[in-house]
């Protein structure tokens, strides 16, 4: 019997069930991150997904508020997989409330791997609150019905 110790073999990763696309949201925006996007680790910056994130949500309120508006609260966001190079990043986007003022938004990232195009993984999901405003930044009403 040796007395000699193998070096440990570190745990694979479970692999990530592939998932369907969103029905009831709208597809927003699609991009795919560059290697300038990166953090040290070699993934891609928390920021710059929450950037692409808030110019998603904006998408749908635009509709409605029909001149400028403004982010005013980021609910929540949950970074639930990490974001690589070269990932075909879906962004879905859907109204949850409408206000006097305010819109509040789900968006839900999708990421396809660069090598297993046509599946499909969560990688983020976010609510968003955006005001409407006026010239001088001020709240203004928003306008009810279909945008």
């Amino acid at each position: 019997m040796s007395t000699e110790s193998s070096p440990a073999t570190p745990p694979t990763p479970p692999a990530t069930a592939s998932v369907a696309l969103p029905t009831d949201k709208e597809l927003v925006l699609k991009v795919i991150p560059m290697p300038a996007d990166c953090n040290a680790n070699g993934d891609i910056f928390g920021g710059w997904v929450m950037a692409q994130v808030d110019l998603a949500g904006s998408v749908v309120p635009a509709r409605y508020v029909n001149g400028r508006m403004a982010t005013v609260a980021v609910n929540q966001f949950i970074f639930k997989q990490p974001v690589r190079v070269g990932d075909i990043l879906s962004f879905f986007a859907s109204l949850t409330r409408i206000g006097n003022t305010s819109i509040t938004v789900q968006v839900e990232v999708y990421a396809e791997r660069f090598r297993a195009q046509g599946q499909y993984i969560k990688v983020t999901e976010a609510s968003l609150t955006y005001v409407a405003i006026d010239d001088n930044g001020k709240p203004r009403a928003v306008v009810r019905g279909e945008g």
